[in-house]
């Protein structure tokens, strides 16, 4: 085998897993098409350690510490396929090149599919949003809104007034139940049923939003939940068992982001229905080491 272990994604959870390994002296090689679901973003925040910092500025030092270990090797280029050979893993890749390994670990991410509504492409991860955790803060307790595409935004809608009021657009997705509607007026959710018909100011920056009936709503954030799907089809070649999660499947991952699939562990957004660059890393640790354990203690690829 040409590599102790192949990270397929190399963003937070692909090169948290990839430092473990590291430490541990294993070949390892990051594959990365370098296109981290957060590039739209133009701070990170909640990370511990980072608060503040562009996500682009975090993968590049997190590259460069990686690339202070011998054993790592990074690859520019995405993964085309993957099958088991024997023990380990062959992998094919765009360039048309071929590599193996004995552990693959995944963490390629997902991709988002937003609402085609005019002027909201252009404000992703400025100032449409999905996560108020990750950029709720920096709105300053400006008017925000929650674009709804089906029942989820009901508990998005429940949260955002505590980073600035509120105002629930429904449209035609989403129709809150009585009770539902008590508890979002008594936390100062305002309901528009009218659909939002543009989103209007200099993009990236959001100034109001335009209704179908003409009116205009003040707004300085627009909150939305994306539907998401694996960036790549590497694990269904491989078979992992997927779940179905709030905004699409991910991979089904044990306590070690071990997967249904002996040799192959998962972590990061596709394998998680919560997306958080924190969680993200710290799965990526616990993929990287059980990797590590699994060359030890299962070299065979004998234990589901």
């Amino acid at each position: 085998m040409d590599h102790d272990v192949l990270i397929i994604g190399g963003s937070f959870a692909g090169m948290s897993a990839a430092m473990q390994l590291a430490r541990a002296r294993k070949a390892v090689l990051v594959l990365d098409i370098g296109m981290p679901r957060n590039r739209f973003a133009v701070t990170s925040h909640g990370f511990p350690g980072q608060d503040g910092q562009s996500p682009a500025d975090i993968k590049a030092r997190l590259r460069e510490e990686l690339s202070a270990y011998p054993t790592v090797r990074f690859h520019d280029g995405a993964a085309l396929s993957a099958r088991r050979e024997g023990s380990g893993f062959r992998v094919s890749l765009a360039d048309g090149g071929e590599v193996t390994a004995w552990r693959i670990v995944l963490a390629y991410g997902v991709r988002d599919s937003l609402p085609d509504l005019p002027g909201l492409a252009e404000r992703w991860g400025a100032s449409v949003l999905h996560c108020p955790y990750c950029h709720g803060y920096e709105l300053d307790r400006q008017p925000v809104g929650v674009l709804a595409r089906d029942e989820k935004a009901f508990h998005q809608a429940m949260m955002l007034p505590d980073w600035g009021p509120t105002t629930l657009f429904t449209g035609m997705a989403f129709r809150p139940t009585a009770e539902q509607v008590q508890s979002l007026k008594s936390r100062g959710v305002q309901i528009e049923e009218t659909p939002v018909a543009e989103l209007i100011g200099t993009a990236p920056a959001l100034e109001a939003v335009r209704l179908e009936d003409g009116r205009i709503i003040a707004l300085a954030g627009l909150f939305l939940a994306p539907q998401t799907a694996p960036s790549s089809d590497i694990a269904a070649q491989l078979g992992c068992e997927m779940q179905d999660g709030p905004t699409g499947p991910y991979i089904a991952v044990d306590q070690t982001q071990a997967i249904t699939v002996p040799g192959v562990f998962a972590a990061g957004d596709l394998a998680s229905p919560m997306p958080n660059a924190t969680v993200a890393a710290a799965a990526g640790v616990m993929a990287g080491s059980a990797a590590h354990r699994s060359l030890i203690f299962d070299p065979e690829l004998i234990s589901i």
